[in-house]
């Protein structure tokens, strides 16, 4: 079970789309912050853009936006994050899912017997959306020091004879 189901049968998309909107309320929230190792989530909204690229293949662009808290990995301070991210993914009914290892091909969505869940996409999104090593805004970072790479031709320019 997800924490936020929002089931869409593919009959409902038409030749023309389908436009929604996902909103998670009060308890999906701490589902989801609990799912995803958070603080908190105080909000999440996802529009999608809905159309039909084959007859079972639903292609949905979008946009997420979310408010997070995260813990940051260097001072364990928490601190508060707005998302917003634009998104392409492709929901293809299950067994059908193609091995593309181009990293800018859309995500590939399996699906049940004609229902796809945007609910389930949404909070997909937003963790792929997150770091995955927070730092708080404004942290300085250590000063990397940058080791002096000998030259390597200084040892053979030692051994030249004088002229």
């Amino acid at each position: 079970m997800t924490e936020m189901m929002r089931p869409v049968a593919i009959d409902r998309i038409g030749t023309a789309g389908l436009d929604m909107v996902v909103e998670a309320d009060a308890a999906e929230l701490t589902a989801i912050a609990a799912r995803l190792l958070l603080p908190e989530v105080e909000r999440l909204r996802c529009s999608f853009r809905l159309k039909r690229l084959e007859d079972s293949v639903i292609e949905a662009s979008g946009t997420l936006e979310a408010g997070v808290t995260q813990t940051c990995v260097v001072t364990l301070d928490e601190f508060k994050q707005v998302i917003a991210e634009d998104f392409t993914v492709r929901f293809v009914p299950e067994g059908s899912e193609t091995e593309d290892d181009d990293p800018d091909s859309p995500d590939q969505i399996p699906y049940p017997a004609g229902l796809i869940d945007i609910g389930e996409a949404t909070i997909e999104q937003l963790a792929l959306a997150l770091d995955p090593y927070p730092r708080r805004p404004g942290l300085e970072g250590p000063e990397e020091e940058v080791p002096e790479i000998p030259n390597k031709f200084a040892a053979l320019a030692a051994l030249r004879r004088p002229q």
